[in-house]
């Protein structure tokens, strides 16, 4: 017997549409330079919509950033899980800097906003960050179990690589042109991880 998926409903697809309103507006104008008025014109839905959906536009806030976060969590654990070789980091970096740069209005709102809510800053930190440390460092734990990288503080090696991680999907905002070709992307990637692995020190 097949198993067909069943289409979202009209309520998740309402819900879904003023997420996606609030992400863009959130991006563009900051949550304080955004009403509910017009989060709501954005959405296409009645201003009272909003309400039957979220408390206030703080829990829309919050919501944008933690969902888009799992979602890019769920992408790095699928990865990290598929990974031909412990080696193939530029892999990963590479669709990184690509998944990033379509998902760069989200990383607007996180860090734009995070600095003036501490609240959505701690929930980020809570059900994103530390989680990525955690798979990131089992990963890394492995490859030293294995005699792959050397013994080493895992949860350290984890930390620096989520920090090039977020360096690469930044980059096309800061150490790239904005419209860097695809190749450009690749050597990009490619100088992360070869840095990751091999240090900066010329071999004795």
């Amino acid at each position: 017997m097949r198993v067909f998926n069943s289409p979202p409903s009209s309520e998740t697809q309402t819900r879904n549409r003023i997420l996606q309103a609030a992400q863009r507006l959130f991006a563009s104008q900051g949550f304080d330079g955004t009403t509910t008025r017009d989060l709501a014109q954005a959405a296409g839905v009645a201003e009272g919509t909003l309400f039957r959906h979220f408390p206030n536009k703080k829990a829309i806030l919050v919501e944008v950033a933690t969902a888009g976060w799992v979602d890019i969590l769920t992408d790095l654990l699928t990865e990290l899980s598929e990974m031909g070789s412990y080696k193939a980091v530029a892999q990963v970096m590479r669709r990184r800097m690509f998944n990033f740069k379509k998902n760069s209005e989200l990383m607007r709102v996180c860090f734009m906003e995070a600095q003036f809510h501490p609240d959505l800053r701690d929930r980020i930190q809570k059900e994103v960050i530390d989680k990525m440390t955690d798979v990131a460092e089992a990963f890394f734990q492995s490859a030293m179990d294995k005699g792959i990288y050397r013994k080493t503080d895992a949860k350290l090696v984890a930390k620096v690589f989520l920090g090039m991680f977020a360096v690469a999907g930044f980059s096309h905002e800061t150490i790239m042109e904005p419209d860097a070709s695809p190749l450009e992307m690749q050597q990009m990637a490619e100088g992360l991880a070869d840095i990751f692995l091999n240090g900066v020190l010329a071999k004795e």
